[in-house]
């Protein structure tokens, strides 16, 4: 029986990346799947999507079904017991504080009885074999045991199915290892389906029932493990790389006969053709340079006074132009003792030199000296796209165009060509690494210290990598590099060394390194030992056995499609804008005459003509001088006019909340403003909830409009010294612009409410919880109809004007309303005038700070709402 069907399934992302085209495959239950492929070809979209509550937010056709319901129409309780996700970094799932606690988390929120709870916390901790650690700190664990963790805490809520995004991708071999056995065991004893995302083929090829092979998007191959590989050496597709060493080597002979998947049945397969067998040469001694770069002596250190120590007596040398490879278990020092190289971290004990230096005595460790990768890339992130970001690394006393040409010439040499304008953030694990990557080669350092360089990498970018690294090599760098990928150090280093308890335990040539190890070895080696003496790499026995090697493309020619588009061209200067500059401008200096001469006397003359010289001036610069627009594309359709809820929602905003004033005022004598706001409030969220007549509200909307209100609280509180300058309205018109009125309004009238509190409730909270409501509201129709468009000179004049008329306008007669039941216009006018100086000081700080706060601020929002679709699948 299918627990899967998916039927010409296509997804595209709001940014326009079609990640997903015309798929059609299904699983069946009790299945042990294996998705692989290179990296962006849609393997995490498409096992997202399999989970309702963390599938991503685009253009989705086709159908999907989960047994027999269309997974859209799958509950939400079903959803989160039946399918079980495990992400590929496990520090990211894990949301409490202890190993028994993280375990029982999910049933607890589901209100399952306590003893019922310990019942099955304890069978899974059993099953899994952590009651050693049971009651440990998460913090304290390592990675192996954090994702057996993730997965003890999804099976503990008993799911039909298992979906798990690459989560070897940062454990060591021997932990890998030991995962997926126990995936296995799941798989054949409990019967769960297991869907699993892999690029580290060697162990979970061999025992998946069936693989899928993605590329653009597309599956190009589908069928049992000796079936993929067939058809991957046949088409000669880059994916063949890929394929565990057994399954290369079998392909390459052509011989008949069963394909090996094990290193049992290939070691098995070379004794049958053992006579076939030609020895490879024996390993000759690398030379290597005697001129030491880096010297560790006697290195001890901890991170907190009373801890063990995490390094213990270090000692090491790495010298000129080498590649040196560190391997070891997680948790072993190896990411330690880099920071210690890298001047993260000082040693407690012992020295380290650099080029014979002290590494606390050379000033600008980072400046043409030190380049290192960490382990999140993340960390290095800092702009909107990965372009920025590679500008920033790169030598800004450079001409323009030659910072450009470097930048698009590491782009096509880490192939991030195709992600170049994507945000950072949006890309997967490993063109994250990539561009992580292309920004240290950038800065061109001596030295280059990488943290698990093929974390989330292809196989087809290993290879291109590690050209990347004998160039460098080459031109005289020295590379030290911590992996869990030892296939790829015995190819690209020339020097590999073991960690083990914070110290290095043996150190030597990387070949001979390998040959002699007996578990932290290569694949082919541990396939080969033996049989055929030399064999270390896949090639070695490829060649031993008279085998084809395999065509691969040429990494100088590969074609990378770069788009050099990136900056936004910035709008052209027309003889209209010209003209109605040159018109605002002389209405600039006309009012700001009539201010300074006594031609003309009025009350609040200065205020007033003040006001309008800088509404004319800004008016004049934003035509000789036209603004960017802000925000991101996106390819969600829009309507040109108002839609149905937003009418209704001017109705109820625009009538039924005045009413409800006017009757708190003249009916209830005014006291009852505790009330009366209540009941505004509750108008307020009606028009927001409308939004959601097709749909259910999800948390996360409410998480996000619950963030501006506290923003607008805090920013009010934050200038309670300066009165009337503040960046409570700019908050609220931002979240109009970018949320929509009628998020706006509820945005406005509950940031007025709730900041009372601190400020002082009364009879004019009504009055303010309607006039912000109503800036908000205005805002988000005038921006998203296309009235004003997003430039900071259209959000600075608005929120002026906002400010002296809508704000001023309400709440300035509002102060005579409050203290009479007969007001005179004479009264109104008054008020107003009166009031206009503190209006003025309110306009001009919500001009400043939309100048200031509107880029930062709609640039991030409309990415969240953009990427997780918040408050845009109604409209």
């Amino acid at each position: 029986m299918e627990i899967y069907k998916l039927t010409e399934v296509s997804f595209k992302y709001p940014t326009g990346k079609e990640a997903l085209k015309n798929i059609n495959i299904s699983f069946k239950k009790g299945e042990f799947v294996t998705v692989c492929g290179k990296s962006g070809c849609g393997k995490t979209t498409l096992l997202r999507l399999l989970k309702p509550c963390i599938a991503p937010f685009g253009e989705l056709s086709g159908e999907i079904l989960f047994g027999r319901k269309n997974i859209g129409a799958v509950d939400d309780k079903t959803a989160a017991s039946a399918i079980g996700f495990v992400m590929q970094n496990p520090d990211n799932q894990i949301v409490t504080d202890k190993v028994w606690h993280e375990m029982s988390f999910g049933l607890e929120s589901f209100g399952v009885k306590t003893p019922q709870i310990r019942s099955r916390v304890a069978e899974m901790a059993s099953f899994f074999g952590i009651e050693d650690w049971f009651y440990n700190k998460t913090t304290d664990l390592s990675g192996g045991q954090k994702q057996i963790l993730n997965l003890a805490s999804v099976m503990v809520m008993m799911p039909e199915v298992l979906i798990l995004d690459e989560p070897t991708s940062r454990l060591d071999p021997i932990a890998a290892s030991e995962f997926l056995q126990i995936l296995k065991k799941i798989n054949t004893e409990l019967g769960v389906t297991v869907i699993i995302a892999e690029h580290r083929l060697e162990e979970v090829f061999a025992i998946s029932d069936k693989v899928l092979v993605m590329d653009g998007g597309t599956v190009i191959a589908e069928g049992t493990p000796r079936e993929v590989g067939r058809i991957l050496k046949e088409n000669k597709s880059d994916m063949s790389e890929a394929l565990p060493a057994p399954v290369r080597v079998f392909e390459s002979t052509e011989k008949e006969g069963i394909c090996p998947l094990t290193i049992r049945e290939a070691r098995q397969w070379l004794i049958d053709i053992k006579d076939e067998i030609i020895e490879p040469e024996a390993i000759e001694n690398i030379e290597k340079s005697q001129l030491p770069v880096i010297r560790i002596e006697e290195v001890f250190f901890r991170y907190e006074k009373n801890d063990r120590d995490i390094i213990k007596n270090l000692n090491l040398t790495v010298y000129d132009g080498e590649i040196l490879a560190i391997v070891g278990g997680n948790g072993a020092g190896k990411t330690t003792a880099l920071s210690l190289i890298s001047g993260i971290n000082a040693p407690k004990r012992g020295e380290i030199y650099i080029k014979d230096k002290k590494i606390s005595q050379i000033p600008d460790l980072y400046h043409g000296i030190l380049g290192v990768l960490p382990q999140e890339p993340q960390s290095l992130f800092s702009k909107k796209t990965v372009f920025e970001d590679l500008m920033d690394m790169t030598d800004e006393k450079l001409p323009k165009e030659e910072r450009i040409d470097a930048v698009y010439e590491i782009a096509r040499l880490c192939c991030i060509g195709e992600i170049i304008n994507s945000h950072p953030y949006d890309l997967s694990g490993g063109e994250q690494q990539r561009a992580a990557l292309a920004m240290v080669l950038l800065k061109k350092p001596q030295i280059l210290i990488l943290d698990e360089p093929t974390k989330g990498a292809d196989a087809h970018f290993k290879r291109i990598f590690k050209s990347i690294l004998k160039d460098l090599k080459r031109g005289g760098a020295t590379v030290i590099m911590v992996s869990h990928d030892l296939d790829f150090c015995a190819e690209a280093a020339d020097r590999c060394a073991l960690f083990y308890d914070g110290a290095v335990t043996s150190v030597g040539d990387a070949r001979k390194f390998f040959l002699h190890n007996y578990f932290y070895t290569t694949s082919a080696r541990r396939m080969s030992r033996g049989i055929i003496e030399n064999a270390v790499l896949t090639e070695d026995i490829i060649r031993a056995v008279g085998g084809k090697q395999e065509e691969v493309t040429s990494v100088e020619s590969y074609d990378y499609k770069i788009n050099k588009k990136v900056l936004k061209t910035p709008e052209k200067k027309t003889p209209a804008k010209i003209a109605n500059g040159i018109i605002f401008a002389v209405c600039f200096i006309f009012t700001y005459l009539i201010k300074l001469t006594d031609f003309i006397e009025f009350y609040a003359k200065n205020y007033i003509l003040g006001g309008a010289a800088i509404v004319f001036l800004g008016l004049a610069i934003k035509n000789f001088f036209p603004q960017k627009e802000l925000g991101r594309k996106t390819t969600i359709k829009r309507g040109n006019g108002l839609k149905k809820r937003t009418v209704i929602a001017s109705f109820l905003i625009l009538l039924l909340i005045p009413f409800t004033i006017f009757f708190g005022i003249y009916y209830l004598g005014d006291r009852k403003y505790y009330f009366i706001s209540l009941l505004i409030i509750l108008e307020t969220i009606l028009p927001f909830f409308m939004i959601f007549e097709n749909r259910r509200v999800e948390a996360r909307e409410i998480v996000i409009v619950s963030v501006l209100c506290a923003i607008g609280v805090a920013g009010r509180a934050a200038f309670f010294m300066i009165p009337e300058f503040k960046p409570l309205l700019a908050v609220i018109t931002i979240s109009g612009v970018c949320m929509g009125a009628e998020t706006g309004f509820l945005v406005g009238a509950m940031t007025g409410f709730v900041s009372n509190f601190f400020f002082g409730q009364g009879p004019w909270t009504p009055w303010q919880m309607f006039a912000l409501g109503i800036i908000g509201f205005v805002s988000g129709i005038v921006f998203e109809t296309g009235i004003l468009r997003k430039t900071r000179y259209s959000l600075s004049v608005f929120g002026f004007l906002s400010a002296l008329l809508v704000y001023g306008g309400i709440m300035n007669p509002a102060s005579v309303l409050m203290v009479t039941q007969n007001p005179t216009r004479e009264m109104i006018y008054s008020a107003f005038l009166v009031g206009l100086p503190v209006d003025f000081i309110h306009a001009m700080s919500t001009a400043f700070f939309l100048w200031f706060l509107g880029e930062p601020m709609i640039e991030k929002l409309e990415r969240v709402k953009q990427k997780y679709g918040i408050l845009e699948n109604s409209e």
